[in-house]
Formats: C-alpha cells, sequence, structure tokens
C-alpha cells in the first residue's frame, strides 16, 4: 500500500493525516472536514519522532535507587500479577491518559474496574476537562458537547475564554482566522496578551481567577435588557433569576478588572450579533470555580437562546488527542463505563455484559487525590507523567514513592515519572499502533499503523490483555487485534443513552470519520446559580505575583516528542524594575509549596503583578497547589510568588 490515510495524534482537533510510504511524506487529508487538508508544525513533522527517545524493551528494578535492567515480558507479566494478585483492590490504581486510543482505554478500563475489581482508575483528562464534565453534566444531564468546530468558523460572533487557540489548537485557529476575513468577529477574555487575542476585535484582559464574577455582570445586564429567551425548557428558571437580580454589576466588574467600556463594548457585540459560540480551556476549567465557570457560560447560551441550534452554543475545547474518547469509554474515576455513572442498575447492566460480578459500586478516587492519599501498594500509570504534571510536586514525589510498586507504561525514555518507577514497560505510539481516537467535537477516527512496532514493544490494549490472561481471564482478554477490541466497546456503547459509536466500523472509518450524538436532541436543561469559591492562594505581601501557566505552540507536554525552550518567566516592564530583574536574569520563583530556578524573559504579554511559565517547564508544578474544584475534583494549578535575583548573563 502506497498511501496510508491515518489522523494526527497531537491535540483535540483531529486533524486527518495522509502518509505515502514510498516518499515517507506526511500531508493533511484535503477531504477530511476537519482540517480540509491543513496541518500544524507538529503534525506536518511527526513522523520523525517516531524512532526517537524511544522505549523499545521491558526494564526492572526492586527498589527506585538500583538501576534499571532489561527482562523479558513473560518476566514483567509475571511480576505485575503476582504483585496484583496479592493487593487489596482498594489499594490498586490505575492512571490512564488522553495518549491512548478507544481500544487502549477500553481495555484499561474494563481490567481495572470489572476484574480487579479496583475503582481507583482515573485519567490525566481530570487535569484539563473534568470541570467541562461536570458542567454539562450538571447543566445538560449528560456528559455532551453541543457544539462542532464548524458552528465556530461560521458563527457571527466567536468568544473565547481562558483559551489561547492559536498556541494550542492551531489549525481550528487558521479556521477562525480565515473566518475572521469574512466577517466573524472575536473577543478573547484573558488575563494575558497571546497570540490568540492578537486576533481579537475585543480583548478584555481579565483578573485571573475571577471569570465568574464577569460572567454573572454579563448574566445580570443581558437580564436588565430582557434578552432572556430561552428555546428549551429551564428547570429552575425562576429561582435563577431571583438570584441574578441580587447581582452587582460595578462590584462584579471592579473584582474581574474588566472596565465599564470594555464590558459595555462586550454587551453590545453580544446583541449585535445572532448567532454566537463560546469557547474556552484552562483557563476556566483549572480552577477551585471551574464547574461553576462552565455552568455560568452554559447559561449564557441557556437563557438567550443560542443553544442547540447550528452556529451556537457553548463548546469547550479539549487538548489531548484522545481526551473525549476516554471520557467516552468510562475512563474517569467518576464513571462507570460508556458515560454510566455508578448506581446500582448501570453497575447490574455492566457486570452482565462483561460477565463479571462484584464490581466497584461508587466512585473511585481523582487524580491528585489517587497518589496523595490512595494509600497504594500498586500503581499503573499509562502514557502520562504525573510527577511532571500534578500539582503541588514535593507532595507527589514523597507520595508516589512511598508506593510499594510502580508501573510505567510509555514510549519514549526519561519521563519524571520514571525515577520512581519499578517496571517500565515500551508502547506503541503514533505510526506503529491502530484503533480510534475522538476529536473535541465528537468525530471519531481511525488512526493507522504505517510501520512496524519498534522493539518489543506492544499495543496498550495487548498489554492490558496480556495483564488480564495473566490474572486468568483468557477468555475475557481473548483479543486477535484493535478492531476485535473495538467491536466489542462499540456493543457496550449501546447500554449508553447518547454515545451511538455502535453505528460506525473499521471499514467505515477507513472511508470517513463518524460524529457520534445528535445535536439537537436536548429539549430540557438545568439553570443552575453558580456560587463563587474562594481559592486558598490569595496574593499577600510575602508573594506578591499571580502565577500564570500556559501551553507554547512547538512543545508537546513535556517535551518528549517535541520541544522548544520553555526555561523562562515572562514578566511586565514595570515588574522586572520594581523588582530589580534584567531580563535574561536568572531567579528563583518562590512559592508556598516550593522553589524552581529559571530564566526571565521582559515581556508586554503579562500584565503588571503577574508573571508567566509554560507549562512544559518541568519543574513547574513545584510552585503549584492542590486545591481542586469540590465538583469535579480538577486541579486549581495556581500559586502566588515572590521573585529572587541569582545572577546575570
Amino acid at each position: 500500500m502506497q498511501n496510508i490515510k491515518t489522523v494526527c495524534s497531537y491535540c483535540g482537533v483531529g486533524c486527518g493525516v495522509d502518509i505515502n510510504i514510498e516518499k515517507n511524506k506526511l500531508s493533511g487529508t484535503k477531504e477530511h472536514f476537519t482540517n480540509s487538508g491543513k496541518l500544524c508544525s507538529k503534525g506536518a513533522s511527526q513522523l520523525k519522532y517516531i524512532s526517537k527517545n524511544r522505549l523499545l524493551k521491558p526494564m526492572f528494578r526492586e527498589n527506585i535507587v538500583d538501576e534499571f535492567k532489561e527482562i523479558s515480558w513473560e518476566s514483567a507479566i509475571n511480576k505485575m500479577t503476582r504483585k496484583i494478585k496479592d493487593t487489596e483492590p482498594n489499594k490498586t490504581g490505575f492512571y490512564l491518559s488522553g495518549q491512548l486510543l478507544n481500544e487502549d482505554y477500553y481495555l484499561a478500563n474494563k481490567l481495572a474496574k470489572g476484574f480487579i475489581k479496583t475503582n481507583l482508575v482515573d485519567t490525566n483528562s481530570r487535569t484539563c476537562v473534568s470541570s467541562a464534565v461536570v458542567g454539562y453534566k450538571k447543566t445538560l444531564g449528560l456528559d455532551y458537547v453541543p457544539v462542532i468546530q464548524e458552528d465556530a468558523v461560521n458563527s457571527d460572533l466567536y468568544i473565547l475564554i481562558g483559551a489561547n487557540i492559536a498556541e494550542s489548537h492551531i489549525v481550528f485557529s487558521q479556521k477562525i482566522k480565515e473566518a475572521k476575513k469574512r466577517g466573524l468577529k472575536i473577543i478573547v477574555i484573558d488575563p494575558r496578551n497571546t497570540k490568540t487575542s492578537k486576533l481579537a476585535d475585543l480583548h478584555i484582559s481579565i483578573k485571573a481567577g475571577k471569570d465568574l464574577f464577569f460572567l454573572q455582570a454579563v448574566s445580570k445586564r443581558l437580564f436588565e435588557l430582557k434578552q432572556y429567551q430561552p428555546n428549551i425548557k429551564l428547570v429552575g428558571l425562576t429561582e435563577y433569576i431571583e438570584k441574578i437580580k441580587g447581582v452587582d454589576i460595578s462590584e462584579s466588574l471592579k473584582i474581574a478588572e474588566v472596565s465599564e467600556n470594555d464590558f459595555s463594548q462586550f454587551i453590545k457585540m453580544w446583541l449585535k450579533n445572532e448567532n454566537i459560540v463560546t469557547s474556552w480551556t484552562m483557563g476556566i476549567n483549572q480552577s477551585v470555580n471551574g464547574v461553576a465557570g462552565n455552568i455560568a457560560i452554559i447559561n449564557l447560551h441557556l437563557l438567550t437562546g443560542k443553544m442547540f441550534k447550528p452556529k451556537n452554543g457553548a463548546f469547550s475545547l479539549t487538548g489531548q488527542p484522545n481526551a473525549m474518547g476516554g471520557r467516552e469509554v468510562g475512563g474517569l474515576a467518576t464513571t462507570l463505563a460508556v458515560h454510566l455513572d455508578y448506581n446500582p442498575e448501570n453497575i447490574k447492566k455492566v457486570e452482565n455484559f462483561w460477565k463479571t460480578e462484584n464490581m466497584p459500586t461508587e466512585n473511585g478516587l481523582t487524580a491528585f487525590e489517587l497518589i496523595e492519599k490512595g494509600n497504594l501498594d500498586f500503581l499503573l500509570i499509562a502514557h502520562t507523567d504525573p510527577v511532571y504534571h500534578l500539582p503541588n510536586r514535593n507532595i507527589i514525589e514523597k507520595k508516589i514513592s512511598e508506593i510499594d510498586f510502580v508501573v510505567e507504561i510509555n514510549a519514549y525514555t526519561n519521563s519524571e515519572t520514571s525515577k520512581f518507577a519499578n517496571l517500565i514497560l515500551p508502547a506503541s505510539p503514533f505510526g506503529e499502533k491502530c484503533g480510534t481516537q475522538t476529536n473535541m467535537d465528537r468525530v471519531v477516527n481511525l488512526q493507522n499503523p504505517i510501520s512496524p512496532k519498534s522493539g518489543e514493544s506492544l499495543q496498550d490494549w495487548e498489554i492490558f490483555a496480556k495483564i488480564g490472561c495473566g490474572l486468568g481471564f483468557e477468555k475475557e482478554f481473548a483479543f486477535d487485534d484493535s478492531e476485535a477490541v473495538f467491536e466489542e466497546y462499540k456493543e457496550m456503547t449501546k447500554l449508553s443513552p447518547d454515545i451511538d459509536i455502535w453505528k460506525t466500523s473499521y471499514t467505515d472509518l477507513n472511508i470517513e470519520p463518524y460524529r457520534w450524538g445528535s445535536l439537537h436532541k436536548i429539549e430540557t436543561a438545568n439553570l443552575i446559580f453558580p456560587e463563587f469559591t474562594e481559592s486558598s492562594d490569595e496574593v499577600s505581601e510575602e508573594f506578591p505575583l499571580q502565577l500564570l501557566t500556559g501551553r507554547v505552540s512547538n512543545t508537546w507536554h513535556s517535551g518528549t516528542r517535541i520541544s522548544s525552550n520553555t526555561d523562562y518567566c515572562e514578566i511586565s516592564k514595570n515588574d522586572s524594575e520594581k523588582f530589580c530583574i534584567l531580563d535574561k536574569d536568572k531567579i528563583q520563583v518562590i512559592s508556598p509549596y516550593g522553589k524552581i530556578e529559571i530564566f526571565v524573559k521582559v515581556s508586554e504579554s503579562v500584565k503588571d503583578g503577574t508573571i508567566f511559565i509554560p507549562m512544559h517547564f518541568r519543574a513547574i508544578n513545584y510552585l503549584t497547589n492542590s486545591d481542586l474544584d469540590k465538583f469535579s475534583k480538577e486541579p486549581e494549578y495556581k500559586a502566588f510568588v515572590k521573585i529572587l535575583g541569582i545572577d546575570s548573563i
């Protein structure tokens, strides 16, 4: 075969990719409705990273102070299964990832919840999208994104709040930029001046963490202007109106540090434009008010009837390539399987489907909690690096070092977590594996292999199947290939009231992707007045600067596949003078939780009183707090810091 169609493995946009095997050339799929032939620089160069920094053989050590030694797969599986058998389910944890394909995720979830019978299963998507999941479920009744990328592109007004798509969703951003030339108006609400804010007709430089006050002020003004015109039944409307009457617009804007002029401009643009889409990512989600912020955004669209119709709605964006798929299979600790929550009826359905019994009956601990207070004896980590990416790293390092047996499944070397692992298993990355992933607007794409597996690496579902068979469940984990796993998974989606992935197949997906779910089927929603929760961190004389973090376009997570320089801390010119810090100085950044050393970049991107450090800088989470949203348990990743000069270069 000369040409292979597949899907990009980098982000939630889900771009179609064509690969010419003979020429070893990669290009965007012109007929793919998501990207129409476009690719970003990361996507266009991903062939280069298939063979770099690779793990190729299982590696083991008894103690984390010892050196790793190569072992066979048989020995690796035996060591794992003996440990799992000797460990109580309530001390056995699985930490999964939005890098897994649906087939991998499905078997991991089936193995852990169905047969090891532990509810201690969560995913790194907890740290990025769980506030959106809970926001949708509380308002709409299910985890369902009722908007697609084309709605935003074809709308009259596109609002981005806490989202820098020009660096995190680049191809989608390019389409928005083209739509702007055709008349699309754009509002960006972000405390930083980003590449995305440069596209905006209106940039509102809000105070970080105070978005809810601005959103409530908008809702109050729309009420005063008699703009509440819902197009579906809203349960709780009367109670909501009574509470919104009590919002003081001037006081709310003062707290959010939004000017009356910017607020008036926002309202005018909302009133002037018929079709409106609002999107958000980590700027809203990663907060103790993450769910409240999601609900506030969804409320604006529900109240004004700008939902459940083309070119309108509240559109949460996902970052990882299969963050959406992980939600669908049930990878979150707060979900049983295929969008089914823990309750007796659903447990019985799942037990019957998997032909098992005595499954867990309630939610498990979530990502940070899993390590911080899980008291685990066994932890399996797949395609993610919690030591690097979970908050309050000093706590994480201490707690993970106390776990008796840590397994890391990864395709690449030198993760921060590998320093604490006993067993490392080599997995196949993009280019060597086959399976499906779901992009941020519910499109299921097929990722096809383009080369044989490297070394002794296996696809993740194969590893989970080997563990299942090693535990004695040969019949339940006997799969010949990825398609066989998908066939079982898609049958399971028939148990779900909303996921109709059972309608597609590998044969169909090789022809075109499949979008699950109907856009217009919800007829009733819940209207909830979101209350503000104070963070444990506030500005003080000792810690006068607010830390902001975010993506940069040419780096992928911790830089395992593609990276650029992220060793810098942006600071405003006024603050650099105030603290006697020069551009390119090396400084210490200190929070109540830890400290790091980093270089200074004096920048116009940040306003006085804030600093910005890329999330890709591996030491970043020595600084961040471990506050969680009380509903979603998504970490806040915030801190107030002080800076001290070290030297100049």
